[in-house]
């Protein structure tokens, strides 16, 4: 049976280091600053509040050396995207943002955010960060698929994901153990192809 000429068409292959100039991302509420480590007083207590090491399922306990060392780091990967989520009215850290796992030949690659605690919950900031680092990975980066985990005791985030025009997938059966108990692990994806909900275009600059 002959191909058809879509199947056949090639996608332009990624640049392996097409995150090298990563851009400050501003939207209505917040922007998305390259993470650094001028962020360290910001995201260092997330990585410490239980309600947020439970939702990215993070067992491991850090030192401020290893954070601080990540930190000053995260610019010299130009394979991911990494940005901090600022407030831009008190340059409150809400969190961090990040594009990794880069395939440059399937122009595709995984999305990860994760909000400092519940005082920031439920007001719209990840949505906005999640819209923001979508639409930079299609609209400029030129991607085509961005992908995600998320797990089942977390509605709340597959409401924002699907709001924001992530699909569901499929399902990890038990893949994650906490406090006694295994839990399911979602995964959802959205395509350059598919429709997204309809907003002013992100401000994009040089940091």
């Amino acid at each position: 049976m002959a191909l058809s000429r879509a199947c056949c068409l090639a996608w332009p292959v990624i640049s392996s280091d097409v995150f090298r100039d990563q851009p400050i991302l501003t939207g209505a509420r917040i922007r998305l600053e390259p993470l650094g480590s001028r962020h360290f007083e910001g995201i260092w207590p997330m990585l410490s509040e239980p309600e947020s090491m439970r939702l990215t399922g993070t067992h491991r306990q850090f030192t401020e050396d290893e954070i601080r060392r990540w930190l000053a780091t995260r610019q010299d990967h130009h394979d991911r995207a990494d940005w901090a989520i600022v407030r831009p009215e008190d340059n409150m850290v809400l969190g961090e943002v990040v594009l990794s796992e880069l395939d440059e030949h399937n122009a595709s690659v995984s999305f990860r955010i994760s909000l400092v605690g519940p005082h920031v919950f439920g007001r719209g900031y990840g949505t906005e960060a999640t819209r923001l680092a979508v639409d930079y990975a299609f609209d400029v980066a030129g991607l085509h698929r961005v992908h995600l985990e998320v797990y089942d005791f977390n509605p709340r985030a597959q409401r924002v994901y699907e709001k924001c025009g992530f699909v569901r997938e499929g399902l990890h059966r038990e893949a994650l153990y906490w406090d006694g108990r295994w839990y399911h692990c979602i995964t959802m994806a959205i395509l350059s192809t598919d429709p997204r909900p309809s907003r002013p275009r992100p401000a994009v600059r040089n940091p």
